[in-house]
């Protein structure tokens, strides 16, 4: 559910908005559990939540006034650590990256280490438009969740929030892991804001994702004069870029292919010696990927023997599908459908992509997607979902899954059966997906 305040206004969305005072509420996709695990420790979590509402809400609102691109997030940064170190947390600045950042809480001896992480960025041009302010404020509230939870139940463990930059097109977390940022941490948590059915939360993976970037280089001549002097990259660029057109027909249809050219010093007159095309190469899972990468790679060279010029092909970043871990989501899924709302595979994130992907493969994570009003045609990576992020039943509904996210980010750290569980779906899920 969104806990809405009746007095704040709402933007036009295409689903209905629960509020709190509605005689009917949102019904469960599946039951839950009778019971909750521990509900002493989750009311110590909703109460310290509730407790920080006013301020993770003028938080999310900062972070959102002002909008910074990957690697560049130095606000981000200052104010996120500011944040943390007032609510105890002891906090590595520019931890292996420059706006990169690490909090981390411990409590007694021993015990096992939850991660969460907390997004930064913003879109060029569009700002906050896929709700990084709120995916920023819910790692804040998990980890100050878990701390008190951890101090008032005298729990032994610890929790490390990271400051994850780039996460939009520069592979943050990517960078961060292969740098060791998460080792030591037994699972990871995290969430993410989309469109969908309010008071829903989605359980869906995402589409793995190989950028590339494919140079031609050929050879400036007069266009009118004595164009055959000339080899034309451009003309090899749209060249790649029909060839994928042809292709498609025989892609999956859950498999994307897509990019813009790009170029410099052109003019009609001069036929272009230099085109360069940024593609991704997107599927549901990384050996998928893989596969239609190894047909798209070949429409690229094809384009360049044709027009005679050279070219290059780099591949940028990878990042992978979300796996998501089945034990960690069930206990997720087992607290919203008694407490706030529905659980779903059909919204979410699940045909974009995210280097957090690369996080489910290395170590047992959760990334739950949760629907924030939104209007028509105003998703994600719109100027509309920018708005949507800004408002208050958006923050409400940030809240709502931050809950149960720290419930059981708690649970790992105390619940020994839980946590073999845990490990016992991420080797099995390992087998799954096969070897990297």
């Amino acid at each position: 559910m969104c806990n809405c305040h009746p007095e704040e206004s709402t933007p036009q969305s295409i689903f209905k908005l629960w509020r709190p005072d509605d005689k009917e509420q949102p019904t469960p996709s599946q039951p839950g559990s009778t019971e909750l695990y521990r509900p002493d420790i989750f009311e110590t979590i909703e109460a310290k939540i509730k407790e920080l509402d006013a301020e993770l809400r003028e938080l999310s609102l900062d972070i959102h006034a002002h909008p910074e691109l990957g690697y560049e997030e130095y606000h981000a940064h200052d104010v996120y650590t500011a944040f943390m170190e007032k609510h105890g947390f002891e906090v590595t600045k520019q931890f292996h990256l420059p706006t990169a950042w690490k909090a981390t809480f411990s409590h007694g001896s021993g015990g096992r280490t939850i991660g969460v992480n907390s997004e930064m960025d913003a879109l060029k041009g569009i700002g906050h438009a896929c709700g990084h302010n709120l995916i920023g404020i819910s790692g804040v509230a998990v980890a100050c969740a878990i701390k008190a939870a951890l101090e008032s139940h005298n729990i032994s463990g610890k929790v490390v929030l990271l400051g994850t930059p780039a996460e939009e097109g520069g592979s943050g977390k990517v960078v961060l892991l292969e740098k060791g940022a998460y080792e030591g941490m037994d699972a990871c948590l995290m969430c993410h804001p989309a469109p969908g059915p309010i008071g829903s939360v989605s359980l869906t993976s995402c589409l793995a994702l190989q950028r590339l970037t494919v140079e031609y280089k050929g050879h400036t001549a007069h266009a009118a004069l004595s164009p055959w002097e000339g080899k034309n990259a451009l003309d090899a660029a749209v060249l790649g870029y029909n060839n994928i057109s042809a292709l498609r027909q025989q892609l999956r249809p859950t498999h994307r292919v897509h990019g813009i050219f790009e170029g410099k010093d052109w003019v009609p007159n001069i036929i272009p010696d230099y085109a360069k095309f940024i593609c991704y190469v997107r599927a549901p899972t990384r050996k998928e990927m893989l596969e239609t990468l190894n047909r798209v790679t070949p429409c690229f060279e094809a384009a360049a023997l044709a027009t005679g010029c050279e070219v290059k092909i780099t591949q940028e970043g990878t990042t992978f599908d979300l796996r998501q871990n089945k034990a960690l989501g069930g206990e997720v899924a087992n607290i919203i459908l008694n407490k706030y709302g529905s659980i779903d595979y059909e919204w979410g994130i699940k045909s974009a992509s995210t280097d957090f992907g690369n996080v489910t493969y290395a170590l047992p994570s959760l990334h739950p997607g949760f629907a924030i009003p939104t209007i028509v045609d105003g998703g994600n990576h719109t100027p509309g979902f920018t708005k949507s992020a800004a408002t208050i039943e958006a923050h409400y509904a940030c809240l709502d899954i931050s809950k149960p996210l720290a419930s059981t980010g708690v649970r790992v750290l105390i619940d020994d059966a839980f946590f073999a569980n845990v490990q016992k779906t991420f080797k099995e899920d390992e087998k799954e997906r096969g070897p990297l």
